[in-house]
């Protein structure tokens, strides 16, 4: 059946002259048939950068929306039209605009997981892989509005020593999760070293031996001698881990680490999409322009390490 499915995709694909990018938290077989999978910087860049005429997005809303963004010339589809980001819906443009209004000479630095509108009156865009390396290209005696992640936000605050106003934003998946779950699995599993997103809580981060992005958990997985690892973040990564490190263990630091969003698309959802040209995500030209300039301010800083 699966079969069945993946070569129509293939074939549709050619004909169509499509790219499939998934997000490493989408499930396994989304994974598998993706040109290109990654974190969302790096699925940017792809996106930004693909020669193909249609983009199948397997993620959530804000992804499909910066692809929309930076190909405007390309079809972008996200195959559940309501694969959304709570984290991304707790701050809204009049939310934004008001708290602008409190600190008028602040910039606005917006975490990625966040709508084209909070975009657009941002000055700047970032990801969890460059949000220091953004913040530290900003003169150093700005005062900057962080939103809408308090918890990414307060580890940007802490390795950068900036004057930073965090909004009160997170991610339910990754909050779900506590330090005694964590300490439940070190305790059995004392070898292995744990990675941890920083959209996680601080008493989880601060169990965590690295805190990264989830690309950067895997290239520091791949260059690791280390053989056992807790990842505490969403468990789709552990897909992609063990393709990419066979010979290595993982171990999600708690099951409870599952984005239902990032679980809504299937491949019959793909082929669907393929087929009926659903759901096209276009956003509207004038928040599309005000929204790219935060977005290549973004695309522009390379993660450093």
């Amino acid at each position: 059946m699966n079969q069945s499915i993946i070569e129509k995709i293939n074939n549709l694909k050619k004909n169509k002259n499509a790219v499939i990018l998934a997000h490493n938290y989408q499930p396994g077989e989304i994974q598998d048939i993706a040109d290109f999978t990654g974190d969302s910087l790096e699925l940017s860049r792809k996106a930004a950068s693909t020669s193909a005429d249609v983009i199948v997005f397997c993620g959530v809303l804000f992804m499909a929306e910066t692809a929309s963004i930076l190909s405007p010339q390309k079809t972008v589809l996200l195959p559940d039209k309501n694969a959304g980001c709570p984290m991304a819906d707790m701050i809204t443009a009049v939310q934004l605009e008001e708290l602008k209004q409190k600190h008028p000479v602040a910039v606005v630095v917006c975490y990625v997981n966040s709508s084209a509108e909070v975009k657009a009156i941002s000055d700047y865009c970032c990801t969890s892989s460059n949000a220091v390396d953004v913040v530290n290209s900003i003169d150093a005696e700005k005062k900057i509005i962080f939103v809408p992640d308090k918890n990414l936000g307060q580890v940007v605050k802490e390795r950068t020593g900036r004057d930073i106003v965090l909004w009160p934003g997170y991610c339910p998946t990754h909050i779900f999760a506590t330090a005694d779950d964590v300490k439940k699995i070190q305790t059995a599993h004392p070898a292995a070293i744990m990675l941890a997103h920083p959209e996680c809580p601080g008493t989880v981060r601060d169990c965590a031996d690295e805190l990264l992005s989830t690309g950067q958990m895997l290239k520091y997985v791949q260059n690791s001698g280390k053989k056992e690892f807790i990842i505490a973040t969403e468990i789709g990564i552990i897909h992609t881990l063990k393709k990419q490190n066979p010979g290595k263990a993982f171990y999600p630091a708690s099951e409870k680490f599952v984005c239902p969003n990032m679980k809504k698309i299937t491949l019959e959802k793909v082929l669907f999409s393929l087929e009926d040209n659903k759901y096209i995500i276009k956003v509207p030209d004038e928040t599309a322009q005000k929204a790219k300039k935060a977005l290549d301010k973004m695309v522009a800083v390379l993660p450093k390490g």
